[in-house]
């Protein structure tokens, strides 16, 4: 029998196996940043889809959406809570000294049993517990007894996050109309009507070293130019203008690359008709790179949804129980007040409030909506790109 292996046939070599070994190193990051990303958002939608959805039609919880923020009024059993207190306790004597010593099999099962039973007992809590919001504490006429019951309240945990969910949208819309409008201003200058220079290079490089700018120093910029220099407080102009000279730079960058895809001999076919400079641009050349530019405008659109620190100096409350458009005394007071907005509102239940029952639903609930909304942004620009790149094909 002839044992000739066949000389096309594959070798393991050294090498093959270095290459194969390289590629698992490259591999197994990737894969371990996708699962990150999976556990986390999975953990996110799990538990913010309890605030987020209802088992009755149509399936959304709609007060929570559209609801005004409230106090959350909670009064819990005295014993079942002294209860808890006591094997919470327990468990942490048992740990210490566990800490302190190897633990024995009879440590390790009584570890495990009273956890069990502080887990039961948190159940049991939580059902006997009453909870009222800031209007339903109001309505009821016999409040329980502080003597069998302790009371605790929770800021900005009951109600909903409507007035959140609105200020961020005010905020998106205004400072994104700005931004588009100065930047592709800027950008046709840039790309139609400038020459090169030393200066426009200065001009350049100081754009894209602006898009690098951590976005708190955006914050304390608009603090002292539009809150205090211009006396404009904390209000929803300040946040337009500061919002949108954050996303100024991506803009200007984006729309000056769609400008210059656009093919010269659209602008040498209309000068050559006796067309001008403006209205070949006006009529040729923006048409063709609004696409580009729109597709590309709108991550910067998702930026301005999710940042915290540039509304926290200029636009952002911490809690503001009605919508932008309420109790106005003039139509230009809507300009000059401050707003509820969502990223804000989402560091504040998430840093500033106890991590329990109570306020876990708030907390998931807002973390869920805000990745929503952010989400969908970063969506349309993915399918607007794709849209553009196949109408270029």
């Amino acid at each position: 029998m002839d044992t000739t292996p066949h000389p096309l046939a594959k070798k393991t070599t050294r090498r093959k196996f270095r290459e194969t070994l390289v590629r698992c190193c490259f591999r197994l990051p990737a894969y371990g940043i996708v699962l990150t990303a999976a556990l986390l958002l999975g953990h996110i939608v799990l538990n913010g889809s309890r605030a987020l959805l209802s088992p009755e039609a149509p399936f959304l919880n709609i007060s929570f959406l559209t609801g005004k923020p409230q106090t959350l009024h909670v009064f819990e059993p005295k014993d079942q809570a002294n209860q808890l207190e006591a094997l919470s306790a327990e468990r942490i004597r048992l740990r210490e000294a566990s800490i302190r010593q190897r633990p024995g099999v009879e440590t390790r099962r009584a570890l495990r049993q009273l956890d069990k039973e502080i887990r039961q007992a948190e159940r049991e809590l939580r059902a006997a517990s009453l909870t009222f919001s800031d209007a339903e504490f109001r309505a009821t006429g016999n409040k329980p007894s502080t003597q069998d019951f302790y009371y605790e309240t929770y800021a900005y945990c009951a109600g909903g996050i409507g007035p959140a969910i609105a200020g961020t949208a005010v905020l998106v819309a205004g400072a994104s109309a700005i931004a588009l409008f100065l930047g592709i201003l800027c950008a046709v200058f840039l790309s139609e009507y400038s020459r090169k220079s030393r200066t426009l290079f200065l001009v350049r490089l100081s754009i894209l070293k602006l898009a690098g700018v951590p976005s708190i120093v955006f914050g304390l910029f608009g603090f002292g130019l539009f809150v205090h220099f211009f006396g404009w407080g904390i209000s929803i102009l300040s946040g337009w203008w500061t919002l949108a000279f954050m996303i100024l730079p991506v803009i200007i960058v984006s729309s000056e690359s769609a400008l210059r895809a656009v093919p010269q001999s659209y602008r040498e076919g209309a000068l050559a008709l006796g067309a001008s400079k403006w209205t070949t641009i006006r009529t040729n050349v923006l048409p063709c790179a609004l696409p580009g530019i729109l597709a590309s405008s709108i991550m910067g659109t998702a930026r301005v949804a999710g940042e915290t620190a540039p509304i926290l100096f200029t636009a952002a409350f911490a809690l503001r129980d009605k919508y932008p458009w309420e109790d106005l005394s003039h139509w230009s007071d809507f300009f000059f007040q401050g707003v509820m907005a969502l990223p804000y509102h989402l560091y504040v239940v998430s840093q500033k409030l106890p991590q329990n029952d109570y306020t876990r639903d708030m907390q998931y609930g807002t973390a869920l909506v805000f990745l929503l909304l952010v989400g969908s942004f970063a969506l349309a620009s993915i399918l607007l790109r794709i849209k553009v790149r196949q109408d270029a094909d």
